[in-house]
């Protein structure tokens, strides 16, 4: 493991940088900084592009729709929806859960930690149960049990589901993960980037990074040619990945662990000192 003071060894032929935005490219604050947005600009203007690669949905981007260059992508909600960010957010893929694999994963985590509560994410919005912390952001919610939500006699049958969620209120999250990994892991793929014991559940072999080596793959760019950064633990499929790969400062264990290197905290701009370091050999 190195450090952003003591440079990683870096490819000859860095053609993306693929970044995780909150915890990493975000400050605490959710702010890019000056800093961060010259860095990224200047990437995409060496010829390198910078794919945003988050859990985030595609209507909670706008805290970097203003920062993308070039090809306007952004990989979402763990790799499930590829969305253009110049045209609005409009998605382009989408890789759902299917609704019957996600019933069978509420009813598996209801019988091995009673007490979860569940939340969908369709490409649409989000909807949750009453137990389920609320979504502040997302007013419009509809509120039911997650049977309700995911029936096929919903109103929202057709929409495709992009993410179940699972919160549980006394569980460690690393524990949480572990436990639902192993009750139900071959049912679909689970992750976490939450402090809390909140859960992300995709599709059997959705990740970050899978979605990005089919978008790299698309554009004839090797894991070789692929620089990331990350701090959850829905980071570490990418970050072991990408041929180069820097945790930050404020790193979970797991991604420091899967890490080729370190860089600083996202509050002091650690992908941006990176970002610069690349430059300076383009």
């Amino acid at each position: 493991m190195t450090s952003a003071t003591d440079p990683l060894p870096l490819p000859p032929s860095i053609r993306l940088i693929a970044t995780d935005l909150d915890g990493t490219l975000l400050r605490d604050d959710k702010s890019v900084s000056d800093r961060t947005i010259a860095a990224l600009a200047a990437a995409e203007e060496a010829g390198i592009e910078v794919f945003f690669v988050t859990g985030r949905p595609a209507r909670w981007m706008d805290v970097v729709s203003d920062h993308v260059h070039g090809h306007g992508l952004a990989i979402c909600a763990n790799g499930a929806a590829v969305v253009d960010l110049h045209a609005g957010g409009k998605l382009l893929e989408v890789r759902a859960l299917e609704r019957g694999i996600a019933l069978d994963v509420v009813r598996t985590l209801r019988d091995a930690a009673p007490g979860t509560s569940f939340a969908v994410e369709l490409t649409t919005g989000i909807h949750y149960e009453p137990d389920y912390p609320p979504f502040h952001l997302d007013p419009g919610a509809t509120v039911a049990t997650a049977e309700k939500l995911l029936d096929e006699d919903h109103p929202d049958a057709g929409v495709p589901v992009i993410k179940l969620l699972a919160h549980h209120p006394e569980l460690t999250p690393d524990g949480f993960l572990t436990l639902a990994r192993t009750a139900a892991g071959e049912l679909a793929s689970f992750t976490r980037s939450s402090p809390t014991a909140l859960l992300e559940v995709s599709g059997l072999g959705v990740s970050k990074a899978s979605t990005l080596a089919l978008c790299c793959a698309q554009r004839g760019i090797s894991a070789d040619e692929v620089v990331a950064f990350g701090d959850m633990p829905n980071d570490v499929e990418m970050l072991t990945w990408a041929g180069a790969s820097y945790a930050m400062g404020n790193a979970h264990p797991d991604v420091i662990a899967a890490a080729s290197g370190r860089t600083v905290a996202n509050n002091e701009d650690g992908v941006a000192v990176v970002i610069e370091q690349i430059l300076k050999n383009v």
